[in-house]
């Protein structure tokens, strides 16, 4: 039996308690360490799909060991040596692919798969400068991957998900565009030209600057899924909290792809939710809070996730990058984006017809 609307809404609110302010967490404590082995494994599914488990479930098991709690201290150890040994696995596969496509001349970025560590996602999401075919030559000869089927929003994104044997996740990589219809080409070159390099487990790689990984979030986000898992809040926050980000920078980049207001809305949220469990909320400069659309109280609980209502401030969002992308003369990217409404339409229907929008998006 699946957990109800309020028991998810109550486990997403421990999750955060334990992620952004361990130390104030007594309450999640109270509510997770009476629960039976079901409810725990549900707890950790949704901290899955959160991609949260370790960041989650370490601070848990301190508290479980102060508390003396013996069998959610072997509860939460044996989820994380699970996760751990996944993890590992998919470093290692993700490093050697790396490796075969920088050897054969495509120039790679690792894109939102490493912002979330030492947790990781569900998906290995790459960034290349070089063509569709030349990536799928070489996935197919050097790792005998199966090319998964093009969604038409895969196709006009030009993205392309790979399955090698022996890695559970799927490879996704996005072929010299970004964004929903693949709109972002001037702004996806920065990818590469300002990618940074971030060691993992012994193994070095090539991620976007700090700003670009604000970019790439607020562009999943604020104009595709209109959801946040609680590790866009968490990563952000640590982001934005190191002093890292330049927000002038930011600013320059987010402008280039007319999508400045979103990013300033997404920042608020961040914010706002931070706040709400912290008690502080993330520093942010005046422009970027005068500029945001929303902020953290219009989020919500449900389906699992936070989510960001679509009308009218993600509508408003979508007409304002649709409007920069015409008045700086980018013809190929305002026709990509006024094809979003239709693919949006199908997808709705397809998903009231039949209970996916697989083959939409």
């Amino acid at each position: 039996m699946a957990i109800t609307s309020f028991q998810e809404t109550a486990f997403i609110q421990a999750l955060s308690s334990l992620t952004l302010a361990p130390d104030r967490a007594p309450q999640a404590y109270a509510l997770l360490s009476a629960l039976g082995e079901y409810d725990f494994n549900q707890l950790t599914s949704l901290a899955d799909s959160h991609h949260v488990v370790l960041r989650a479930l370490t601070p848990l098991q301190s508290i479980a060991e102060r508390s003396g709690n013996h069998e959610l201290i072997s509860r939460c150890q044996a989820r994380i040596n699970q996760e751990h040994l996944r993890i590992s696995n998919a470093v290692r596969h993700l490093h050697e692919i790396i490796e075969a496509l920088e050897t054969s001349g495509c120039r790679i970025t690792v894109m939102k798969t490493l912002d979330h560590w030492p947790d990781l996602g569900g998906d290995l999401d790459l960034y290349t400068t070089a063509s569709a075919k030349e990536v799928c030559d070489v996935m197919t000869a050097q790792f005998t991957a199966r090319i998964e089927p093009q969604s038409w929003g895969d196709s006009l994104a030009n993205k392309r998900n790979f399955i090698v044997p022996n890695l559970p996740e799927a490879i996704e990589v996005h072929a010299q565009r970004l964004g929903q219809t693949g709109e972002q080409n001037a702004l996806a070159q920065r990818f590469v030209s300002r990618r940074v390099k971030q060691s993992v487990l012994g193994f070095e790689f090539n991620v976007p600057a700090p700003e670009e990984r604000i970019i790439v979030a607020t562009m999943q986000r604020m104009y595709r899924h209109f959801y946040f898992r609680l590790c866009d809040i968490v990563n952000i926050a640590t982001l934005v909290e190191s002093g890292a980000v330049d927000f002038a920078e930011l600013q320059r980049a987010a402008s280039l792809g007319g999508i400045w207001k979103g990013v300033c809305s997404l920042l608020r949220i961040v914010s706002d939710y931070v706040q709400q469990y912290r008690g502080t909320p993330v520093v942010l400069p005046s422009q970027v809070l005068a500029d945001a659309l929303l902020g953290g109280e219009k989020v919500y609980f449900k389906a699992r996730f936070i989510r960001v209502p679509i009308v009218p401030q993600g509508a408003q969002l979508y007409f304002a990058q649709i409007a920069a992308a015409a008045l700086r003369g980018d013809v190929e990217g305002t026709l990509r984006l006024s094809l979003l409404p239709g693919l949006a339409s199908a997808a709705a229907i397809s998903y009231k017809l039949t209970g996916s929008d697989k083959g939409i998006w």
